[in-house]
Protein backbone atom coordinates (compact mmCIF):
# COMPACT_ATOMS: atom_id res chain seq x y z
CA UNK A 1 0.00 0.00 0.00
CA UNK A 2 1.91 3.56 -1.25
CA UNK A 3 -1.10 5.24 0.79
CA UNK A 4 0.67 3.77 4.21
CA UNK A 5 3.82 4.87 6.18
CA UNK A 6 5.05 4.04 9.42
CA UNK A 7 6.00 7.26 11.41
CA UNK A 8 6.99 8.37 15.03
CA UNK A 9 4.07 9.11 17.57
CA UNK A 10 2.69 12.74 17.52
CA UNK A 11 0.51 14.79 19.95
CA UNK A 12 -2.41 15.24 18.07
CA UNK A 13 -2.22 11.30 17.48
CA UNK A 14 -3.97 10.26 20.74
CA UNK A 15 -7.45 10.93 20.16
CA UNK A 16 -7.48 8.33 16.94
CA UNK A 17 -5.22 6.09 19.32
CA UNK A 18 -7.11 5.98 22.47
CA UNK A 19 -10.47 5.31 19.97
CA UNK A 20 -8.88 2.56 18.13
CA UNK A 21 -7.59 1.01 21.27
CA UNK A 22 -10.85 1.17 22.86
CA UNK A 23 -12.46 -0.17 19.74
CA UNK A 24 -10.07 -2.96 20.01
CA UNK A 25 -10.18 -3.93 23.24
CA UNK A 26 -12.91 -2.49 25.48
CA UNK A 27 -15.29 -5.39 24.80
CA UNK A 28 -12.91 -8.18 26.22
CA UNK A 29 -12.24 -5.69 29.65
CA UNK A 30 -8.43 -5.04 28.41
CA UNK A 31 -8.59 -1.04 27.37
CA UNK A 32 -6.65 0.72 29.15
CA UNK A 33 -7.13 4.49 28.87
CA UNK A 34 -5.38 7.45 27.74
CA UNK A 35 -3.31 8.29 30.69
CA UNK A 36 -1.77 4.53 30.62
CA UNK A 37 -1.26 4.41 26.92
CA UNK A 38 0.37 8.24 27.48
CA UNK A 39 2.80 6.81 30.05
CA UNK A 40 3.83 3.70 27.53
CA UNK A 41 4.86 6.14 24.97
CA UNK A 42 6.23 8.76 27.42
CA UNK A 43 8.57 5.53 28.89
CA UNK A 44 10.31 5.11 25.20
CA UNK A 45 8.98 7.27 22.85
CA UNK A 46 11.66 6.15 20.06
CA UNK A 47 10.06 2.41 20.08
CA UNK A 48 6.37 3.65 19.43
CA UNK A 49 5.55 4.43 15.91
CA UNK A 50 1.92 5.35 14.29
CA UNK A 51 0.71 3.65 10.97
CA UNK A 52 -0.95 6.37 8.74
CA UNK A 53 -2.94 5.88 5.75
CA UNK A 54 -4.36 8.19 3.58
CA UNK A 55 -3.33 11.28 5.71
CA UNK A 56 -4.77 9.85 9.33
CA UNK A 57 -3.69 7.00 11.96
CA UNK A 58 -4.95 3.96 10.87
CA UNK A 59 -2.87 1.51 13.36
CA UNK A 60 -0.37 1.84 15.93
CA UNK A 61 2.10 -0.15 17.85
CA UNK A 62 3.51 0.77 21.56
CA UNK A 63 7.07 -0.83 22.69
CA UNK A 64 8.60 -0.15 25.99
CA UNK A 65 12.01 -1.28 27.61
CA UNK A 66 10.79 -3.39 29.61
CA UNK A 67 12.60 -6.96 31.97
CA UNK A 68 12.57 -9.69 30.82
CA UNK A 69 9.42 -12.12 32.15
CA UNK A 70 7.70 -9.19 32.96
CA UNK A 71 5.12 -6.61 31.32
CA UNK A 72 3.38 -3.57 32.47
CA UNK A 73 -0.15 -4.07 34.06
CA UNK A 74 -2.82 -3.15 31.99
CA UNK A 75 -4.62 -1.14 34.85
CA UNK A 76 -0.96 1.11 36.05
CA UNK A 77 0.51 3.96 34.47
CA UNK A 78 4.28 3.47 33.72
CA UNK A 79 6.23 5.69 36.15
CA UNK A 80 10.13 5.00 35.42
CA UNK A 81 11.83 3.94 32.11
CA UNK A 82 13.93 0.73 32.97
CA UNK A 83 16.42 0.27 30.32
CA UNK A 84 17.08 -3.60 30.65
CA UNK A 85 17.82 -5.78 27.12
CA UNK A 86 14.66 -6.65 26.50
CA UNK A 87 12.08 -4.78 24.29
CA UNK A 88 8.01 -4.83 24.90
CA UNK A 89 5.93 -4.36 22.44
CA UNK A 90 2.59 -3.47 24.49
CA UNK A 91 0.32 -2.88 22.10
CA UNK A 92 -0.03 -3.18 18.30
CA UNK A 93 -3.66 -2.05 16.88
CA UNK A 94 -4.78 -1.59 13.22
CA UNK A 95 -8.01 -0.38 12.34
CA UNK A 96 -10.68 -2.67 11.83
CA UNK A 97 -10.84 -1.39 7.96
CA UNK A 98 -7.03 -2.18 7.38
CA UNK A 99 -6.98 -5.58 8.92
CA UNK A 100 -5.88 -8.22 6.61
CA UNK A 101 -3.38 -6.45 5.03
CA UNK A 102 -0.29 -7.33 6.69
CA UNK A 103 0.26 -3.96 8.10
CA UNK A 104 0.43 -5.24 11.64
CA UNK A 105 3.54 -7.56 10.57
CA UNK A 106 4.76 -4.04 9.05
CA UNK A 107 4.53 -2.66 11.97
CA UNK A 108 6.57 -5.49 13.58
CA UNK A 109 9.17 -5.84 11.03
CA UNK A 110 9.85 -2.19 11.67
CA UNK A 111 10.03 -2.05 15.51
CA UNK A 112 11.73 -5.49 15.35
CA UNK A 113 14.75 -3.46 13.10
CA UNK A 114 14.13 -0.47 15.61
CA UNK A 115 15.10 -2.58 18.41
CA UNK A 116 18.15 -4.41 16.67
CA UNK A 117 19.71 -1.25 16.19
CA UNK A 118 19.23 -0.27 19.67
CA UNK A 119 20.83 -2.89 20.75
CA UNK A 120 18.14 -5.06 22.37
CA UNK A 121 18.42 -8.55 22.69
CA UNK A 122 15.02 -9.80 22.81
CA UNK A 123 11.85 -8.68 21.79
CA UNK A 124 8.80 -9.79 24.34
CA UNK A 125 4.55 -9.33 24.08
CA UNK A 126 1.48 -10.94 25.71
CA UNK A 127 -0.98 -12.92 23.55
CA UNK A 128 -4.59 -12.42 24.57
CA UNK A 129 -7.38 -14.37 23.81
CA UNK A 130 -5.80 -17.46 22.42
CA UNK A 131 -3.25 -16.24 19.72
CA UNK A 132 -0.05 -17.59 20.69
CA UNK A 133 -0.21 -19.58 17.39
CA UNK A 134 -0.02 -16.37 14.88
CA UNK A 135 2.55 -14.94 17.43
CA UNK A 136 4.78 -18.44 17.46
CA UNK A 137 4.53 -18.18 13.13
CA UNK A 138 6.25 -14.79 13.49
CA UNK A 139 9.29 -16.12 15.69
CA UNK A 140 8.07 -16.01 19.19
CA UNK A 141 8.22 -18.63 21.55
CA UNK A 142 5.56 -19.32 25.31
CA UNK A 143 7.49 -18.77 27.91
CA UNK A 144 5.39 -20.74 30.72
CA UNK A 145 4.99 -20.12 33.94
CA UNK A 146 5.61 -16.38 33.72
CA UNK A 147 3.17 -14.91 35.98
CA UNK A 148 1.27 -11.59 34.29
CA UNK A 149 -0.73 -9.39 35.87
CA UNK A 150 -4.29 -9.90 36.10
CA UNK A 151 -5.39 -7.53 34.09
CA UNK A 152 -4.53 -9.14 31.35
CA UNK A 153 -6.69 -11.99 31.46
CA UNK A 154 -6.91 -16.06 32.37
CA UNK A 155 -5.96 -16.74 28.69
CA UNK A 156 -2.80 -14.70 28.73
CA UNK A 157 0.72 -15.92 27.06
CA UNK A 158 4.25 -13.70 27.83
CA UNK A 159 6.18 -14.76 24.39
CA UNK A 160 9.67 -13.61 23.56
CA UNK A 161 11.71 -13.70 20.12
CA UNK A 162 15.42 -13.40 20.41
CA UNK A 163 16.79 -10.63 18.28
CA UNK A 164 20.19 -12.33 17.25
CA UNK A 165 18.72 -13.36 13.80
CA UNK A 166 16.35 -11.91 11.41
CA UNK A 167 12.60 -11.86 11.60
CA UNK A 168 10.99 -14.50 10.03
CA UNK A 169 9.60 -13.56 6.33
CA UNK A 170 5.82 -12.60 6.20
CA UNK A 171 3.55 -15.16 5.59
CA UNK A 172 -0.37 -14.75 5.33
CA UNK A 173 -1.51 -11.34 7.08
CA UNK A 174 -3.29 -11.58 10.40
CA UNK A 175 -6.79 -11.25 10.42
CA UNK A 176 -8.08 -9.32 13.52
CA UNK A 177 -6.77 -9.42 17.08
CA UNK A 178 -4.18 -11.49 17.82
CA UNK A 179 -2.80 -10.23 21.30
CA UNK A 180 -2.84 -7.16 23.37
CA UNK A 181 -1.53 -6.11 20.25
CA UNK A 182 -3.61 -6.42 17.49
CA UNK A 183 -2.14 -7.63 14.29
CA UNK A 184 -3.41 -6.60 11.39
Amino acid sequence: MSDVRIRPLRDGDWDALVALEERAYAARGLSEGREALRSRHRASPDTCFALEHAGRLGGYLLALPYPPDRCPDLAAVERGAPHPSNLHVHDVVVAEELRGRGLGRRLLHHVHGTARAAGYRTVALVAVGGTEVLWASLGYRARPGIGLPESYGSRAVYMAMPLHRASPPPTDPFVGPVSRAEVG
